[in-house]
Order: structure tokens, then C-alpha cells, then sequence
């Protein structure tokens, strides 16, 4: 059976299916959303062509699923360049990056994902390797040890980060533009949940298109799972045309809520509100009792709940809002709700 969280959950490092990179967009045109990170794209890229240079270091930051991969391939595509892919975690030492960089050929671009995990050994390694298309390494020992520069061709380096927070201000300053992808709307998730109807060949009617795209926690990557699912339903309990009652029968069955929650979500506001008393609670004692990782939780849940304003990050730790406790059936403390109206003073944003 297929768990919720397993739709709902964008996890960043868990491996895409290949419909998943069938669905995605080649073109920047064809990119729903993210009007102002397209149009600055656009104008790098057709300044690099300009000039028959490389585009410039991209740095591309967001909650997982919003399309940094999705844009990494299309700066590939558009400016006629080889795509190598990688993570953070996967160069763990500086041998492998010099592997990596010396089989790049002029031009091409090196994605990697997770760069905030990258080894600080080598990290440091690539900081010259972007700035000055150049590799330098020790060789021999002792006293024999000699420093030696091995030249690179000019290539692009794209990172993408979920935690932009947690990068080194020096390899952060050596990316020259920055981009941070926002959640989306309901009527971009719309249109994406329509483009990819039309590339499964599913037929929709438009209640059902409402449907999913309002319960899709802002978050093209969860939008093409729920369409998928409810496929397979609609299949199994119907004829295959995806309808407004089928869809909500699925969604129901998939315990996704009027506003994109699953149950993992419902799970951290409960905790929350009714066992640490509203909070404030720390996040290593939340996924303690979740059995989760606490950096899960980070990335991959909280940021949504944040955007809707059920939770607060302060530093003691999380803090459930009125709205959480709303959304849960229950009645907010009377200080959480004089909160709200601003009795109390804000919280600071950031605690562990």
C-alpha cells in the first residue's frame, strides 16, 4: 500500500521516477511560474550567448519539489550545454571533484544538488575551480610536497540548497546570481496539473483539476504524484476519466485534507497543540516522538506549514499558531489567539 507521506513528501536525495523527468518542462517557455526567476534566467542566458561564454554561477534555492532540478536541465538545454549531475554527499573528497572537474569539456555545466553538504576540504577545492578555472593539489609528501595547478575548461556550476542557511559565505559569494523559487499558486498548479493531464493522455474535468491543484501544498512535484494517484483510482474504481467525486474520493483516501495536509502533517500540529501545550518545543523532541529525522521535518514539512501560518519557528523551538489549532478542530489558548491579534510580542524566526 502506498503511504501518504510517500505523495505528499518531496524528499530531497530520494531517487525520481522516470515519469517524474517525463513530466518536467525542456524550455524555459514551457516553465510554469517563478515569472521573476524566468525572466532573470533569460537574460543571463542570452548575455552568455552574447558573449560565447559559459552562463554564469546559479545558485538555486527552495523548500524540495519547486523545480531546481527542473531548471538546472533547462539552462542545459537552452544554451546547448552537456548536463552532469551530482549531490553534495556523493564528493566526498577532493579526488572526486578533481575527477569530475577535469572531465568537464568547455561549456558544460555541473549540477550539484545538496551543495550546502559538500565536505569543507572540498569545498575549498572548488573555490578556485570557480573563480579561476583552476584545480590545485599537493603532490608528493614531507618535505618533497610541492603545490601544483591543473587548468579547467570554462564550465557552470549550478548548486541547489534547501537550507540556503547553511552555506559558507565564501562559496555562496562565488555564485553570481542567486535565485530563490517560491511556492506556487493555485492557478499555476492548475496549469501544470493541466500540462501534465495532457502528456499522460488523462482525461479531467475541471472540478477535478480545482481539486488537486488546491491540495498540492503549493508544490508542482507533489501536484504530478496526486494527479498520478488519483489516475490509478480512477482507473480501478472507474472508467479512467478523472471526475470532481472520484478525485475527492481518492484525495480522501490518500488523507489529504481542503489544503494539501497529509497526515504526517496533521500529526506535527497535534503533537504540538495537545502533548507540549502549544510549544515552544525543540525539533530534535518532535522527531523523537514522530520517529522522523529531524532534518526531515526541517525541510521537507515545516516549510509549508510556515507559508500557511500554522507554525512558527522561535528560538526554543516550534510554536503552533491559532490557525493550526483552528484547522485541528480545537480551541486556541487564549494567549496563542491574543497572539495573533499582536498582544503579544512577535517571536523571532530561525530557533532550533
Amino acid at each position: 500500500m502506498i503511504e501518504p507521506e510517500e505523495i505528499l513528501l518531496p524528499q530531497a536525495g530520494r531517487d525520481e521516477p522516470e515519469l517524474d523527468r517525463q513530466l518536467r518542462p525542456r524550455r524555459l517557455a514551457e516553465f510554469v511560474g517563478q515569472g521573476q526567476v524566468k525572466d532573470q534566467m533569460e537574460i543571463l542566458m542570452e548575455a552568455a550567448r552574447m558573449r560565447a561564454e559559459p552562463v554564469e554561477h546559479l545558485l538555486l534555492c527552495g523548500p524540495p519539489g519547486l523545480g531546481k532540478t527542473t531548471l538546472a536541465n533547462i539552462v542545459a538545454a537552452e544554451m546547448g550545454a552537456n548536463l552532469r549531475v551530482t549531490s553534495g554527499p556523493a564528493i566526498e573528497f577532493q579526488g572526486a571533484l578533481a575527477s569530475l572537474l577535469t572531465s568537464l569539456s568547455d561549456g558544460d555545466i555541473l549540477f550539484i544538488d545538496e551543495v550546502h553538504r559538500l565536505q569543507r576540504t572540498v569545498e575549498e577545492s572548488l573555490y578556485p575551480a570557480m573563480e579561476e578555472f583552476a584545480f590545485d593539489f599537493v603532490s608528493g609528501k614531507g618535505a618533497g610536497a610541492q603545490t601544483m595547478r591543473l587548468a579547467l575548461q570554462r564550465f557552470t556550476v549550478i548548486g541547489a540548497t534547501t537550507r540556503e542557511g547553511l552555506l559558507s559565505a565564501p562559496l555562496r559569494d562565488r555564485f553570481g546570481a542567486t535565485f530563490r523559487l517560491e511556492f506556487y499558486q493555485p492557478d499555476e498548479l492548475r496549469t501544470i496539473v493541466a500540462r501534465s493531464a495532457r502528456l499522460l493522455e488523462v482525461e479531467m474535468d475541471e472540478p477535478s483539476l480545482e481539486l488537486i491543484s488546491s491540495r498540492s501544498r503549493g508544490t508542482p512535484r507533489v501536484a504530478n504524484r496526486l494527479l498520478r494517484r488519483v489516475r490509478d483510482f480512477c482507473q480501478v474504481r472507474g472508467d479512467g476519466r478523472v471526475t470532481g467525486a472520484l478525485a475527492q474520493d481518492a484525495l480522501s483516501l490518500l488523507a489529504v485534507d481542503g489544503i494539501g495536509l497529509g497526515s504526517s502533517d496533521r500529526r506535527l500540529l497535534s503533537l504540538i497543540c495537545q502533548q507540549f501545550g502549544g510549544g515552544p518545543v525543540g525539533l530534535s523532541t518532535l522527531g523523537a516522538a514522530l520517529a522522523e529525522e529531524p532534518h526531515t521535518l526541517e525541510e521537507v514539512v515545516e516549510p509549508y506549514l510556515i507559508q500557511l501560518g500554522m507554525l512558527k519557528r522561535t528560538p526554543r523551538g516550534r510554536v503552533a499558531t491559532a490557525g493550526a489549532y483552528r484547522h485541528l478542530g480545537l480551541e486556541p489558548p487564549a494567549e496563542v489567539a491574543a497572539g495573533e491579534l499582536g498582544v503579544v510580542g512577535e517571536l523571532f524566526d530561525g530557533g532550533k
